[in-house]
């Protein structure tokens, strides 16, 4: 089949494990982003099967009109970037595996890394050493202090298991369902989402984007946050109403943020208020970005081109195109 694959922008796929998964097909990678639809449908003109890169490109129903020869994409996990009642109405399979038993590590670490780099200052120590102005500041020791991880999956037990490691509390918030299982594993949950808030030293959010979430961390949370705490998003930005860190960070409620999300993304202008904003630190949505979670991903992504081609497709999210054109 004719596999295109989208947005590998450092070319990484070719040199990983999984990629010969892929030795009976015919693949093209393109390693940069493009917007244009009318670019995008000439490049994948004679396309089969696309694999989309998480959310790095939306499929839209003008899109999808634009590719006669499209008949399955590939991808891992949610897609609130893919048109599904289009996809459908084009006769193309979607393919997801949404119940992978494998945590993200690579987001956990990444997690637990800007949570050290957050309260040890090490980006502004870095850069007054590199400058030549020595220490700048004095940071906060972990040991003792209290982490609040909203949303009980896999991905926030990991980083709870890195935060015993360090001798920190962990206490938990969630949905109804989600604090029922963490009652039942017998881990602490808070008395109530505003003591949640109030009681954290650190507060990392590990939530799916979906209708039901977006917007689920509010300003008033914020406000019930200590001066000297820490936020924490490596999830969606979505999650967070709209404008309340940024107004959280210049009221000093939380005193300090460490995203690597953000509601435009690529962010690439440096004036931006929230990216510029001095108790912010970020990364560039890298969560998932390691060689070895990239392996991990598209093996499952690679695995369901092939079910595809050997006429028993997995992880159908239109079924109903598979029925109708089997």
């Amino acid at each position: 089949m004719k596999v295109h694959i989208l947005d590998d922008w450092f070319d990484t796929l070719r040199g990983l494990p999984c990629f010969e998964l892929l030795n009976e097909h015919d693949v093209t990678v393109w390693t940069d982003h493009v917007e244009d639809e009318a670019v995008l449908a000439e490049r994948l003109a004679d396309a089969e099967v696309l694999v989309l890169f998480r959310e790095r490109t939306r499929i839209t129903r003008s899109l999808l009109d634009r590719l006669p020869n499209l008949r399955l994409i590939s991808q891992r996990s949610v897609y609130p970037h893919v048109d599904v009642p289009a996809c459908t109405d084009t006769d193309v399979l979607l393919c997801s595996n949404m119940h992978s038993d494998t945590p993200s590590y690579a987001a956990a670490e990444l997690t637990f890394g800007l949570i050290l780099a957050a309260m040890r200052q090490i980006p502004a120590q870095m850069a007054s050493a590199k400058a030549g102005h020595w220490q700048m500041g004095v940071g906060k020791t972990l040991r003792n202090r209290t982490l609040g991880l909203y949303g009980y999956g896999r991905i926030g037990r990991e980083v709870a298991n890195y935060a015993s490691a360090f001798g920190m509390k962990v206490i938990w918030w969630s949905s109804d369902s989600g604090r029922a299982r963490a009652r039942a594993d017998g881990v602490v949950v808070a008395d109530s989402r505003e003591a949640f808030f109030a009681d954290s030293d650190v507060v990392s959010v590990h939530v799916r984007l979906k209708p039901e979430t977006r917007g689920i961390i509010t300003g008033a949370d914020f406000e019930r946050m200590q001066p000297g705490a820490l936020f924490v998003n490596t999830s969606r930005a979505g999650l967070v109403a709209s404008g309340a860190l940024l107004a959280g960070l210049n009221a000093g409620r939380p005193g300090m943020a460490a995203v690597d999300v953000f509601d435009s993304e690529p962010l690439t202008d440096p004036t931006d208020p929230l990216l510029a904003h001095p108790n912010l630190i970020c990364t560039p949505h890298i969560g998932f970005v390691t060689e070895d979670e990239f392996d991990l991903q598209f093996t499952d992504i690679f695995e369901q081109v092939n079910a595809y081609a050997a006429q028993r497709p997995i992880h159908m999210i239109n079924p109903e195109v598979w029925s109708g054109g089997a």
